[in-house]
Formats: structure tokens, sequence, C-alpha cells
């Protein structure tokens, strides 16, 4: 067993020297038992067979557990540092800024960001396709939990309806963050005054990141909680971190992260449901058109961007 073999197929905690917990022991058959004493009958009863405490659902069987999240943390953390630090020593300008002023600046370059997201989400998929797929020899975008919708024949088992839900759930958070101030000079804010910047970041927003958030949190973090915590806890838990994970980006507005905490409870919801982070993708991918078709919308194409 190693670092990447989770789940042993020996049950946890048994010593190999003693009898197997299947083999029941020989019934005491002595004559110093007396008939009616329910202590000695239990005691001379037949051991049942070992038996899991529950039965998983197929989409909770997952070939990871705690020791290789730990590691996947670790990995995930330092990767993260390492290109933004290498990135931004090659995009940092000659004369000296303040932290602020250097921040500003690599916020406002497309290079920088487009860069480090993207070799940051290569090197979290190939971490993940090592450990999963060629160590255990897996199938990768399965045992992730990518699957078939379920077809039925109602309106739920197709696939436009969890993308045009996820369109209407973005509308309705547009709705209810127009009552939250939120921080003008919040990262994200500063990335949409600059135009190149803009475009790059909701063409992400749209192309890449369901896919690798749906991924990550709903295909990888979610089984894993729900399988330890109960399914319930594994939502709450899941959608928890999507929404924090978002705080940096928003200025740490917490009336806007705690609409995304709802947010990504929604899509796991969805994902707990259905069994397949397809769904929770679809959701994800609507709510993200949506958001950049109203950005598009707002800022006449982008030709009209707020000044700064």
């Amino acid at each position: 067993m190693n670092l990447f073999d989770d789940n042993p197929s020996d049950p946890p905690g048994q010593d190999p020297t003693l009898p197997s917990m299947a083999e029941p022991p020989p019934a005491d058959t002595g004559a110093d038992v007396l008939p009616g004493d329910p202590i000695a009958h239990a005691a001379s009863a037949p051991v049942s067979p070992y038996r899991p405490e529950r039965l998983l659902p197929e989409d909770l069987r997952i070939s990871w557990s705690w020791p290789h999240f730990i590691v996947f943390m670790f990995f995930a953390f330092a990767s993260f540092i390492l290109v933004q630090t290498a990135l931004a020593l090659h995009y940092a300008p000659h004369q000296p800024l303040t932290q602020k002023q250097l921040e500003q600046y690599l916020l406002n370059k497309p290079q920088f960001l487009f860069g480090s997201n993207m070799l940051w989400y290569a090197l979290i998929f190939l971490f993940l396709y090592v450990t999963l797929a060629v160590l255990r020899g897996l199938p990768f975008w399965a045992s992730l939990g990518w699957k078939k919708l379920k077809y039925t024949l109602s309106p739920a088992g197709s696939p436009w309806v969890y993308f045009f839900s996820g369109c209407l759930l973005a509308i309705l958070v547009s709705v209810a963050t127009l009552q939250v101030h939120t921080n003008d000079h919040a990262p994200i804010q500063e990335v949409l005054r600059n135009r190149n910047s803009a475009i790059l970041l909701l063409s992400m927003a749209v192309l890449v990141a369901p896919l690798v958030e749906e991924t990550v949190f709903r295909g990888y973090l979610y089984p894993l909680f729900a399988k330890s915590f109960g399914i319930v806890p594994g939502i709450l838990l899941t959608g928890t971190l999507f929404g924090l994970m978002h705080g940096y980006q928003l200025g740490w507005t917490w009336g806007v992260v705690f609409i995304l905490i709802l947010v990504g409870i929604t899509f796991t919801f969805a994902r707990a449901r259905t069994g397949t982070v397809l769904a929770s993708f679809l959701l994800h991918l609507g709510y993200n058109s949506m958001i950049a078709l109203a950005a598009v919308i707002q800022t006449h194409g982008f030709t009209q961007i707020p000044a700064q």
C-alpha cells in the first residue's frame, strides 16, 4: 500500500494474524450455559460476516481518500504560488513599484492573467491524471464523475434544462447583488476596466472555468466529502469552498461571497441529484454565459469600458 492507494481491500483495523471476522467462532455447547440466559446466549452466538457500514451510491465509490486530498491541496497551493511568482517576475516592469502598483499592473496585463490561470489549471489536471489514470489505471473522466445524464421522459433529463436554469440563476443572482454594496476596487473590477483583460476574463469564464472548477469541486472534492461526512454535509461544504475560492476576486465583499456560496451549493445539489458532473457543468456554463452576455450588453461590446 502506498500514498495513492487509499482503499485497501482488507477491512480497516483487522490484524492479519487473527482469524477473519467473516469466519464465525465455534459455538460453545458446554453444559454450563444456563437455558434462557440472554448474556450467555449472545456470547455464544456466531459472529455475523463483516459488512460495510453503508452501501454507497455508485457516484461516491471513489478510489481516493484523505491522504490523496492532502497531497492534492499541497500541490495546488505550491503550484499556484510558483506559477504566479514566475510569471510576475517575467512580466513585471523594470522600474520599482509598490506591491499595490505591481498588483494593479499585473491585473491589467492579459498575458499574465491568461498565462497564470491556464498553466495552473494544466498542472492541476496533470496531477489528477497522473495519480488517478496513470498510477491506478482508472478512466480519467468517468472516475471524476463525468457521465451521461440519465434519459427520462421528464424535462429534467434534457441538457438544455440545466443550461437555461443556470442562465436563470445568474439573473436571480444579479438582482440579489443589486442590494449589496460591492467593492469598486476589487480585483475583478480592476480587470474589467481593461478592454483586453475583460474580453479574456469573460472568455475564460465561459470556455475554461466551468470545465476546470466542476471537475475539481464536483468531480473530486464532493464525492470525498459526501463519502466521509454524508451527502448533505458534502453538498454544503463543497458549495462553501466554491464561494470562498472566489472571495479574493470579489475583494472579500461578504454579501456577494455568501451569494456565491449558495450558487455553489446549487451546483453541487444538481451533481448529487443526478449523479453526474455534467449536470452541474451545464448549470455553471449557463450561469457564466449569462454573466458574460450581460457584460457585453452593458459595455456595448466592450466599447464603453468604465473609466478607472
